[in-house]
Protein backbone atom coordinates (compact mmCIF):
# COMPACT_ATOMS: atom_id res chain seq x y z
CA UNK A 1 0.00 0.00 0.00
CA UNK A 2 1.32 3.44 -0.93
CA UNK A 3 0.69 6.29 1.50
CA UNK A 4 1.36 10.01 1.28
CA UNK A 5 1.18 12.68 3.98
CA UNK A 6 0.75 16.38 3.29
CA UNK A 7 0.58 19.38 5.56
CA UNK A 8 -1.12 22.71 5.07
CA UNK A 9 -1.21 26.07 6.79
CA UNK A 10 -3.22 29.22 6.31
CA UNK A 11 -3.74 32.51 8.13
CA UNK A 12 -6.06 35.42 7.39
CA UNK A 13 -6.44 38.81 9.00
CA UNK A 14 -9.52 39.60 11.09
CA UNK A 15 -11.32 42.70 9.80
CA UNK A 16 -14.65 44.48 10.17
CA UNK A 17 -17.26 44.08 7.46
CA UNK A 18 -16.55 40.48 6.51
CA UNK A 19 -18.27 37.25 7.56
CA UNK A 20 -16.37 34.83 9.77
CA UNK A 21 -16.49 31.46 8.04
CA UNK A 22 -14.65 28.43 9.42
CA UNK A 23 -15.20 24.89 8.22
CA UNK A 24 -18.06 26.15 6.07
CA UNK A 25 -19.92 27.54 9.09
CA UNK A 26 -20.71 31.21 9.54
CA UNK A 27 -19.81 32.18 13.10
CA UNK A 28 -20.38 35.29 15.16
CA UNK A 29 -17.23 37.00 16.40
CA UNK A 30 -17.84 38.98 19.63
CA UNK A 31 -16.46 42.13 17.94
CA UNK A 32 -18.25 41.54 14.64
CA UNK A 33 -15.04 40.65 12.81
CA UNK A 34 -14.53 38.28 9.90
CA UNK A 35 -11.64 36.94 7.86
CA UNK A 36 -10.25 39.01 5.01
CA UNK A 37 -9.50 37.27 1.73
CA UNK A 38 -10.31 36.96 -1.95
CA UNK A 39 -12.60 33.96 -1.38
CA UNK A 40 -14.60 33.43 1.81
CA UNK A 41 -11.20 33.22 3.60
CA UNK A 42 -12.03 29.94 5.38
CA UNK A 43 -8.58 29.20 6.84
CA UNK A 44 -9.64 25.73 8.00
CA UNK A 45 -10.71 24.55 4.57
CA UNK A 46 -7.75 26.29 2.90
CA UNK A 47 -5.25 24.50 5.16
CA UNK A 48 -6.91 21.15 4.41
CA UNK A 49 -6.77 21.84 0.66
CA UNK A 50 -3.07 22.68 0.89
CA UNK A 51 -2.44 19.48 2.86
CA UNK A 52 -4.18 17.41 0.17
CA UNK A 53 -2.28 19.13 -2.63
CA UNK A 54 1.01 18.89 -0.75
CA UNK A 55 0.66 15.14 -0.25
CA UNK A 56 0.84 14.71 -4.03
CA UNK A 57 3.32 17.54 -4.69
CA UNK A 58 0.67 19.44 -6.66
CA UNK A 59 1.54 22.89 -5.35
CA UNK A 60 -0.80 24.99 -3.25
CA UNK A 61 -4.28 26.43 -3.57
CA UNK A 62 -2.92 29.66 -5.09
CA UNK A 63 -1.87 27.63 -8.14
CA UNK A 64 -5.44 26.45 -8.75
CA UNK A 65 -7.42 29.39 -7.35
CA UNK A 66 -5.21 32.48 -7.76
CA UNK A 67 -6.17 35.38 -5.50
CA UNK A 68 -5.90 37.83 -8.41
CA UNK A 69 -8.38 35.88 -10.57
CA UNK A 70 -11.84 37.50 -10.37
CA UNK A 71 -13.65 34.18 -10.92
CA UNK A 72 -12.68 33.10 -7.38
CA UNK A 73 -13.80 36.35 -5.70
CA UNK A 74 -16.07 35.46 -2.77
CA UNK A 75 -15.89 31.73 -3.55
CA UNK A 76 -17.26 29.17 -1.10
CA UNK A 77 -14.15 27.29 0.03
CA UNK A 78 -16.12 24.06 0.42
CA UNK A 79 -16.80 24.15 -3.33
CA UNK A 80 -13.07 24.63 -3.94
CA UNK A 81 -12.36 21.72 -1.59
CA UNK A 82 -14.55 19.48 -3.76
CA UNK A 83 -12.38 20.42 -6.76
CA UNK A 84 -9.17 19.60 -4.89
CA UNK A 85 -10.56 16.23 -3.77
CA UNK A 86 -11.46 15.55 -7.43
CA UNK A 87 -7.82 16.26 -8.41
CA UNK A 88 -6.63 13.78 -5.78
CA UNK A 89 -9.03 11.10 -7.02
CA UNK A 90 -8.20 11.73 -10.69
CA UNK A 91 -4.62 10.79 -9.84
CA UNK A 92 -5.72 7.47 -8.31
CA UNK A 93 -5.50 8.44 -4.63
CA UNK A 94 -8.08 8.42 -1.87
CA UNK A 95 -8.20 10.34 1.39
CA UNK A 96 -7.66 8.21 4.50
CA UNK A 97 -8.16 11.11 6.90
CA UNK A 98 -7.45 14.77 7.57
CA UNK A 99 -6.68 16.42 10.89
CA UNK A 100 -6.49 20.10 11.72
CA UNK A 101 -6.11 22.64 14.47
CA UNK A 102 -7.54 26.16 14.27
CA UNK A 103 -5.70 28.82 16.29
CA UNK A 104 -8.02 31.60 17.46
CA UNK A 105 -8.55 33.50 20.70
CA UNK A 106 -12.22 34.17 19.94
CA UNK A 107 -14.89 33.15 19.24
CA UNK A 108 -15.05 29.86 21.11
CA UNK A 109 -15.08 27.16 18.44
CA UNK A 110 -16.01 24.10 20.50
CA UNK A 111 -19.79 24.51 19.95
CA UNK A 112 -19.22 24.52 16.16
CA UNK A 113 -16.66 21.72 15.77
CA UNK A 114 -19.12 18.92 14.94
CA UNK A 115 -20.88 21.03 12.30
CA UNK A 116 -17.51 21.92 10.76
CA UNK A 117 -16.45 18.27 10.68
CA UNK A 118 -19.77 17.23 9.12
CA UNK A 119 -19.63 19.94 6.44
CA UNK A 120 -16.04 19.13 5.47
CA UNK A 121 -16.65 15.37 5.50
CA UNK A 122 -19.73 15.74 3.30
CA UNK A 123 -17.83 17.75 0.68
CA UNK A 124 -14.96 15.23 0.73
CA UNK A 125 -17.32 12.24 0.61
CA UNK A 126 -15.85 10.96 3.89
CA UNK A 127 -17.28 9.84 7.20
CA UNK A 128 -17.11 12.49 9.92
CA UNK A 129 -14.70 10.29 11.89
CA UNK A 130 -12.17 10.75 9.07
CA UNK A 131 -12.09 14.52 9.65
CA UNK A 132 -10.40 15.91 12.74
CA UNK A 133 -10.98 19.52 13.74
CA UNK A 134 -9.51 20.90 16.94
CA UNK A 135 -9.31 24.43 18.28
CA UNK A 136 -6.80 26.15 20.51
CA UNK A 137 -5.85 29.64 21.54
CA UNK A 138 -2.39 31.09 21.25
CA UNK A 139 -2.42 32.17 24.91
CA UNK A 140 -2.53 35.81 23.76
CA UNK A 141 0.80 35.40 21.91
CA UNK A 142 1.46 36.36 18.29
CA UNK A 143 -0.99 37.61 15.67
CA UNK A 144 -3.65 35.09 16.70
CA UNK A 145 -3.22 35.95 20.37
CA UNK A 146 -3.59 39.66 19.65
CA UNK A 147 -6.72 38.78 17.61
CA UNK A 148 -5.22 40.18 14.44
CA UNK A 149 -6.00 36.95 12.60
CA UNK A 150 -6.94 33.28 12.73
CA UNK A 151 -4.72 30.48 11.46
CA UNK A 152 -4.99 26.76 10.86
CA UNK A 153 -2.59 23.83 10.52
CA UNK A 154 -3.76 20.64 8.78
CA UNK A 155 -2.43 17.26 7.73
CA UNK A 156 -3.84 14.77 5.24
CA UNK A 157 -3.11 11.09 4.75
CA UNK A 158 -3.73 9.65 1.29
CA UNK A 159 -3.52 6.11 -0.01
CA UNK A 160 -3.09 4.88 -3.57
CA UNK A 161 -6.20 3.30 -4.98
Amino acid sequence: MQLRIGNGYDIHRLVAGRPLILGGQQLDHPDGLGLDGHSDADVLVHAIMDALLGALSLGDIGKYFPPDDPQWKGSDSLVLLEQVVALVRERGWSVVNVDSVVVAERPKLKPHIEAMRAAIAARMDLDADQVGVKATTNEKLGAEGREEGISCHAVALLQKG
